[in-house]
């Protein structure tokens, strides 16, 4: 007997939300590792492994590739293609299909992502040196928070865990196009407009019904190296050619076997889960902590990212919510108490991944803003980390107020 539409579509989020889980214990011993190596008898060769020098010149413009050049600019972009799937299949055939499921975590990311602006931009002063620093602390990384999440197991309901997923996804798409529309620079319109060609390829073979993957993934390759050229940041690259990627819709169950989408997304999932995104980690969390000191914890990039993340990530969310039932605009999904609300709140200030890739290119070639960057990211994502989870673990259980 075939299971229901609503059976496969629970089905697939708890399939999704386990790899996630799994996903974001390994990121956190990435993390850890590359701490560990920066701060040992391995530091140098650490770092010396991470810029050397591998492979032809692609662009000009950023010269020769390196090591950490490859993980940033190539297999992000992988990440990205990832990433630009999983918000089509949730606003074509998701938890975001309809305006009516819209709405909130839409009002919830877009408030997430605003208040951390505006904390970093009051904390650093709106310093013009700093100020490219503005949308590290606006992202949330989904991976880390799910895996704090299964931590918790069972005392946290499905409702919240996908509440957390979808505004995660919401927030993706936001940092996406902060990545287009801020971080990119010096345009060559030759290698823009055949970006634009490759595009419109992959959407003729879309409209043509073609189901076959090989063709889709060409284009993407030629299209992360146009987009490369072009001085827009290639890993964009990856969310256009995930929206040109053919979906079965299956009335609320878009795990369809014979689905394009479905098919690369899950053949996808596991390398990067477990392979891309933690290699990412050990590429870019690596900070040495020798000469640290209160002083560099009231630097105002580490406090602003910090409290940005902490502060401003609960503030937005809740806010945000409250705002939403106070207008009468959304409502809170059924059962969610506002005190495990706000732990979820704490929970997207885990910034990790996102935001470290964020402040990479905030500050292209500037070592000590950089390890500034990664200090502030670590400290306000552990911080939110922990204190999401001793809401989530021992305060909300023994709230019974709405």
């Amino acid at each position: 007997m075939s299971r229901s539409p609503l059976r496969r579509a629970r089905s697939a989020l708890r399939a999704f939300l386990a790899q996630e889980a799994a996903g974001g214990m390994v990121l956190m011993a990435a993390a850890a590792f590359a701490l560990i190596f920066a701060n040992s008898g391995l530091a140098s060769a650490y770092f010396a492994f991470l810029h050397h020098e591998t492979g032809p010149v692609l662009a000009r413009a950023i010269g020769p590739m390196t090591v950490h050049l490859w993980i940033n600019d190539g297999l992000m972009a992988v990440f990205f293609l990832l990433v630009g799937l999983e918000i089509k299949r949730e606003l074509v055939d998701g938890q975001l299909a309809s305006p009516a499921r819209r709405r909130l975590p839409i009002i919830a990311a877009g408030a997430g992502m605003a208040i951390p602006a505006l904390v970093f931009l009051a904390i650093t002063g709106g310093a013009p040196a700093l100020s490219p620093g503005w949308a590290i602390p606006a992202a949330t990384d989904i991976a880390f928070a799910i895996g704090v999440l299964a931590l918790l197991g069972k005392r946290v309901s499905p409702a919240l865990k996908l509440f957390l997923t979808t505004v995660a996804i919401v927030d993706d798409c936001g940092a996406v196009a902060i990545i287009a529309l801020v971080y990119s620079h010096g345009i060559d319109w030759i290698a823009l407009a055949g970006a634009v060609g490759t595009i419109l390829i992959l959407f003729t073979l879309n409209r043509r019904g073609v189901v076959a993957l090989w063709p889709y993934l060409l284009g993407f390759v030629c299209l992360w190296w146009l987009v490369l050229l072009s001085g827009v940041h290639a890993t964009v690259a990856g969310v256009i050619a995930a929206a040109l990627i053919p979906v079965t819709i299956s009335r609320g169950a878009p795990d369809a076997a014979h689905s394009p989408l479905h098919r690369l997304e899950h053949a996808l999932s596991p390398w990067v889960a477990f392979g891309i995104v933690p290699l990412f980690a050990f590429a870019n969390a690596g900070v040495s902590l020798l000469g640290v000191s209160a002083a560099t914890l009231g630097d105002p990039l580490v406090l602003g990212i910090a409290g940005g993340l902490f502060l401003g990530k609960q503030a937005g969310i809740v806010g945000g919510v409250a705002l939403a039932e106070r207008l009468g605009i959304a409502k809170r999904p059924k059962g969610m108490r506002w005190m495990q609300l706000y732990g979820v709140g704490l929970l997207a200030g885990i910034g990790f991944t996102m935001s470290l890739f964020i402040g990479g290119l905030a500050f292209p070639g500037d070592a000590q803003l950089q390890d500034s960057v990664k200090i502030g990211v670590l400290g306000g994502s552990i911080l939110s980390a922990i204190a999401g989870y001793i809401v989530l673990r021992y305060i909300a259980p023994r709230t019974n107020g709405a």
